[in-house]
C-alpha cells in the first residue's frame, strides 16, 4: 500500500499532467490536422502535405505571415529598448516628480483591456491623420499599437531583474574608473542580458498573435495573419488555416527553443565564472 507522500505526489503529477493537457493537446490536434486529406477540418481524411503546398498559392496568407513577422520584429526590438529606459528610470532613481503617474501610465496597458486600447490609439491616429496628413493606417500604426503593449511587458520583465542586481558591483567598476557609459557596456548590460531577450521573445510572441489591436489600427493593403486567419475562420475552418497556424506554432516554437537554450548556456557559463572567481580569492 502507498504511503499518503507517495499518493499525494501521483495525485499532484495528476493535475500537472492535465494543465499541460489542456494547454497543449489543442496545438497538438491542430498540428495533426494540419496533414488532413480531406477539405473538411475537423475530418481526417488521411495523411496529405496538399495544404502546405497551397500556402504557396495564396497570396494574402502569405502577404499577412510576412507582414506580421515584420512588425512583430520591430515591435520586440522596440519594446525592449524603451522597456529598458523605462526600468532604469524607475529602479535607478526612486524619487522624481511625476513617479507615480508614470509608472501607472506603464502598467495601464497590462490591465486595459485591448480594445479600450485599440479604440483609444485609432482615435488618436485619426485626428493626427487629419491634422498632420500622417501617419496613414496600416503596419506603422499597427507597430505603434504593439509597441505601447510590448513595451509594458518588457518593463515589467526587466525591471524585475534589475530590483536583483547587485549595485556595489557597478559602483566597484565605477572605482577602477569606468565612465557611466562603459559600466552600462561592461557590468550592467551583460548582467540583464538575459532579462532582455525574455522581454524580447515574449514581446514577439505577442506581436505576431496580437487580433484586438491589429485590427483598429490595420488599413486597406497592411492585414496582418491572425486578422486573415479570423476573418477566415468566421467563414468555416479551412485546412490551410492549421497549415499556416502550424507554420506559426513552429516559428515561435524554434525561438523559444533557441533562447532558452541561450539563456541555460548563459546561466551555466556565470556560474562556472563565479566559481572560478571564489576559488581564486
Amino acid at each position: 500500500m502507498s504511503s499518503p507522500t507517495e499518493r499525494a505526489r501521483r495525485f499532484a503529477n495528476l493535475w500537472l499532467f492535465g494543465g499541460y493537457a489542456f494547454l497543449y493537446l489543442p496545438i497538438v490536434t491542430l498540428v495533426v490536422f494540419s496533414f488532413n486529406a480531406s477539405k473538411m477540418a475537423s475530418v481526417w481524411g488521411g495523411f496529405s502535405t496538399q495544404w502546405y503546398a497551397a500556402l504557396v498559392d495564396d497570396s494574402e496568407l502569405i502577404a499577412g505571415f510576412w507582414l506580421s513577422l515584420r512588425i512583430a520584429l520591430m515591435t520586440a526590438c522596440a519594446s525592449v529598448v524603451l522597456g529598458t529606459l523605462a526600468a532604469f528610470a524607475l529602479v535607478k532613481y526612486r524619487r522624481f516628480t511625476g513617479r507615480t503617474v508614470f509608472s501607472g501610465m506603464l502598467s495601464a496597458p497590462l490591465v486595459m483591456p485591448e480594445v479600450i486600447v485599440g479604440l483609444s490609439l485609432l482615435l488618436m491616429l485619426v485626428s493626427a491623420q487629419r491634422l498632420l496628413g500622417w501617419p496613414e493606417r496600416g503596419l506603422m500604426t499597427i507597430w505603434f499599437g504593439h509597441t505601447l503593449l510590448g513595451m509594458a511587458y518588457a518593463t515589467v520583465v526587466i525591471q524585475a531583474r534589475l530590483m536583483e542586481f547587485d549595485k556595489r558591483l557597478e559602483e566597484a567598476a565605477m572605482d577602477l574608473g569606468c565612465r557611466p557609459y562603459q559600466v552600462f557596456g561592461l557590468v550592467t548590460l551583460p548582467a540583464i542580458a538575459q532579462s532582455l531577450l525574455s522581454a524580447w521573445l515574449l514581446t514577439f510572441t505577442i506581436s505576431l498573435d496580437d487580433v484586438v489591436i491589429s485590427a483598429f489600427l490595420s488599413g486597406p493593403g497592411a492585414t496582418t495573419l491572425p486578422i486573415v486567419i479570423f476573418s477566415r475562420a468566421r467563414l468555416g475552418l479551412n485546412p490551410t488555416v492549421n497549415a499556416v497556424a502550424t507554420l506559426m506554432v513552429a516559428v515561435v516554437s524554434v525561438g523559444v527553443i533557441a533562447g532558452s537554450l541561450w539563456l541555460a548556456r548563459q546561466e551555466k557559463r556565470r556560474a562556472a565564472e563565479q566559481a572560478a572567481a571564489y576559488r581564486n580569492r
